[in-house]
C-alpha cells in the first residue's frame, strides 16, 4: 500500500526514521512538509496561494496514496476530504487545551483571533470526516473520546525514536552538579510551571539549571530566571547533535510542564541514561512509573522536586537503577521498528488494507 505523511520541518527527521521501518511492512511512504502545499490562513497573496493548490493537484499526480497519515491538524486536510482521500490523524498533544491558552492570549477583534477562530472551524471538520485517531498516550485518546465519543481512536506510542542515534556522546563544559531542561516556550499552559524553578534555585545556589529552548514567552519566562546566578539559558540547541551533547553533560534531567501529550524530551532522556523528575501531568505517568524509572511530582512542588534532586545526587545507586529500568522502557516502547509494525497491525486489522510484510 501507499502512505502519504504530512508533517511539519521539525518533525521530518523522525517521520523519515518511521518511513524507512514502514517498508519492512510493504508500506511504501512519501513524506511531505505540509508548509510547502500551504498558503497562511488570512494571507492575501493570490499568486502564492494559486501556486499552492498547483502543487497540492500535482503531489496527488506524482504519488497516489491509499491513506493519509496527517502528524499534525493542517487546512491540507481539507484538500484531503475534497479528494476524498481516506486520511488518519495523529494526535500528539492536548489540541483542545492549547487552544484555551490560545485563544486567552489572543483576545480581541483582530486578524490574529479571526485566524484562530477560522483554524478551529477547519480542525473541526478534519476531526469529523477523519477515518480514524491515532493517539500517542491514553490519555490523548480519554480527550479525544470527552469531545467525539463515536470517534475510531486507537492508542500507538508514535514518538519514537532511531535507538541508535541516542548515545553518549561529547560532553559540554557544565558547572556540577547540574540539572539540564529542555522545553519550547510557546504555549503558556506548559511553560508557566518553570517559575517553580524560582524557588528551587534559591534554595539549591550550589547547583547549576540548564534550560535549553526557545519561543514566544521566552521573554517572559526567561526574565524571571536569569536574575539568579545558577541558571544557564542555552536558546535553542541543533537537534539532534548539540541536543544529545546536552543531555550526555548533565547529571538530572527536569521536565516542568502543566500540558503534555506525552513528553518527547523525557523519552529522549531516558534513551540518553539521565534520571528524570517531571511534572505529573497529562500523558507523562504513562512515560514514568514513580520511584521505579523516574520521579513524578505535582505542578508547583518546589518542595519534592528539591528534595528528589539532593537524593539523587547523594545516592549515585538511585540513579542507576532509574535509568536502567526507563532505558529498557524506553527502548521497548519508542523504537521506531515497533512503532511500526504496531501500526501496521492496526492498518491491516481494523482498517482493512492489504500488508505484505517484506520478513
Amino acid at each position: 500500500m501507499k502512505l502519504l505523511i504530512a508533517c511539519n520541518s521539525e518533525r521530518k527527521i523522525h517521520m523519515d526514521n518511521f518511513s524507512e521501518e514502514l517498508t519492512k511492512f510493504g508500506i511504501e511512504s512519501k513524506i511531505i512538509i505540509d508548509t510547502d502545499y500551504l498558503e497562511k490562513t488570512l494571507s492575501l497573496d493570490l499568486k502564492s496561494k494559486r501556486l499552492k493548490k498547483n502543487k497540492q493537484e500535482k503531489l496527488l499526480d506524482t504519488f497516489s496514496p491509499d491513506l493519509i497519515l496527517l502528524d499534525r491538524i493542517s487546512s491540507l486536510g481539507e484538500f484531503f476530504i475534497k479528494k476524498q482521500i481516506p486520511f488518519l490523524i495523529l494526535l500528539r498533544g492536548n489540541y483542545w487545551e492549547e487552544l484555551m491558552w490560545t485563544k486567552k492570549f489572543n483576545q480581541g477583534f483582530n486578524l490574529k483571533s479571526i485566524s484562530i477562530s477560522k483554524n478551529e472551524k477547519m480542525t473541526k471538520k478534519i476531526f469529523s470526516k477523519s477515518k480514524g485517531i491515532i493517539a500517542i498516550s491514553e490519555y490523548l485518546k480519554n480527550e479525544v473520546k470527552k469531545r467525539y465519543p463515536d470517534k475510531s481512536v486507537d492508542v500507538i506510542y508514535a514518538d519514537g525514536r532511531k535507538i541508535s542515534d541516542w548515545v553518549p556522546t561529547k560532553n559540554l563544559n557544565l558547572n556540577h552538579p547540574c540539572v539540564g531542561l529542555v522545553q519550547g516556550f510557546n504555549i503558556w499552559g506548559k511553560t508557566q510551571e518553570l517559575e517553580t524553578l524560582i524557588p528551587i534555585m534559591k534554595e539549591m545556589p550550589h547547583v547549576t539549571f540548564y534550560l535549553a529552548g526557545d519561543g514566544m514567552f521566552s521573554e517572559k519566562i526567561i526574565r524571571k530566571l536569569k536574575n539568579f546566578e545558577n541558571f544557564v539559558w542555552l536558546g535553542n540547541l541543533q537537534y539532534p547533535k548539540q541536543i544529545t551533547n546536552f543531555y550526555s553533560s548533565i547529571d538530572i534531567f527536569l521536565f516542568l510542564s502543566r500540558l503534555e501529550g506525552l513528553g518527547q524530551s523525557i523519552i529522549e532522556s531516558m534513551l540518553m541514561k539521565k534520571p528524570v523528575i517531571a511534572t505529573n501531568v497529562g500523558g507523562i505517568p504513562e512515560l514514568i512509573d514513580n520511584n521505579e524509572n523516574g520521579f513524578l511530582v505535582n505542578p508547583g512542588d518546589d518542595k519534592k522536586i528539591i528534595l528528589t534532586i539532593q537524593r539523587l545526587l547523594s545516592n549515585p545507586q538511585i540513579s542507576d537503577d532509574l535509568v536502567s529500568n526507563a532505558f529498557t522502557k524506553a527502548t521497548k516502547n519508542f523504537s521506531w521498528s515497533i512503532i511500526a509494525k504496531n501500526f501496521a497491525e492496526l492498518l491491516e486489522k481494523k482498517y482493512f488494507f492489504k500488508i505484505r510484510a517484506n520478513h
